[in-house]
């Protein structure tokens, strides 16, 4: 069995497998590169496991889920929709979500890691509100279309591979915000305890500067127990986790969407050391940054 295959298993672990709520790699968040994209069906993990994936969330992906042919439901921050022909389903990063399915339910599976959304997602254009939000809907022609596109560029090696899928998943991030604007869904589901959301919007000011928890625990006058405490029920992860994953998020980027040495990123991120960025990198991701990079190049 592959990596990738190994840890799409695991989601499907009982919750009196876990005493918290499970976060599961997926692909790309371990000693797995990510590709443009991974696609796969329903069906393919599904059957193995009597169609049921018990909640789970992921820490570093995007997955939005097309039901093509067949029924069943989805389980999105607790809350139930039912899943029936021709819809689809979006699961933010983080979002804790599980899925029953019909015995032979067709669809597809497109997941998305978060340095893609970085690259693709302009803040100024508003998509990013809306793809945060996890929701189904009826999907639209050019949803089920642009889906339809991913899967076959996805399980083929067409020269132009990695634009076609680059440029088809923006597109389909696009009709989904778009399908979101016009259903009118509003608000944050999400629920984030007001502590955290002020962590991650101080995370976004300050991970350049090699912040310390204790640090950020100063500037939002908590102690760092009690913001590890409330990050970690949040989250399934203790904030020095979320400090260090968004510092490797972004060496993840420049890693596969820039030529800039590693030394330089290094600098970039607020690294004096490039050899002790090499080490955090190889621990977070299982590869040092020069494999991470020709792992990735080696997809395209």
């Amino acid at each position: 069995m592959d990596r990738i295959g190994s840890n799409l298993y695991k989601s499907n672990m009982k919750p009196s497998d876990h005493q918290t709520i499970a976060t599961y790699n997926l692909f790309g968040e371990a000693g797995d590169l990510p590709d443009v994209v991974h696609c796969e069906t329903i069906e393919a993990r599904s059957r193995l496991h009597d169609w049921e994936f018990a909640p789970h969330r992921h820490a570093r992906l995007h997955q939005v889920l097309y039901i093509q042919n067949g029924q069943g439901h989805a389980s999105l921050d607790g809350k139930r929709c039912e899943l029936t022909p021709s819809t689809f389903v979006n699961v933010p990063t983080g979002v804790v979500h599980g899925f029953t399915f019909d015995n032979g339910t067709q669809g597809q599976v497109i997941t998305l890691a978060t340095e893609s959304l970085d690259e693709t997602l302009h803040s100024a254009e508003g998509l990013t509100a809306f793809l945060n939000r996890p929701f189904s809907r009826p999907a639209t022609p050019d949803i089920s279309q642009t889906v339809a596109q991913i899967a076959t560029v996805f399980a083929s090696r067409p020269f132009a591979r990695a634009q076609i899928l680059r440029a088809s998943c923006a597109l389909l991030l696009g009709y989904i915000a778009q399908a979101a604007f016009h259903a009118d869904i509003s608000g944050n589901p999400i629920a984030k305890p007001a502590l955290l959301a002020r962590f991650e919007a101080l995370i976004e000011q300050h991970f350049l500067d090699q912040w310390s928890v204790s640090d950020y625990a100063n500037a939002l006058a908590v102690t760092s127990t009690h913001l590890s405490r409330i990050t970690k029920s949040a989250t399934g992860r203790p904030a020095s986790h979320l400090i260090e994953e968004r510092i490797v998020r972004e060496a993840r980027r420049n890693l596969v969407y820039t030529n800039l040495p590693v030394s330089t990123i290094a600098y970039s991120l607020g690294y004096e050391d490039p050899a002790y960025f090499s080490r955090v990198f190889s621990r977070a991701t299982g590869l040092s940054p020069r494999d991470f990079r020709q792992r990735a190049m080696s997809k395209r």
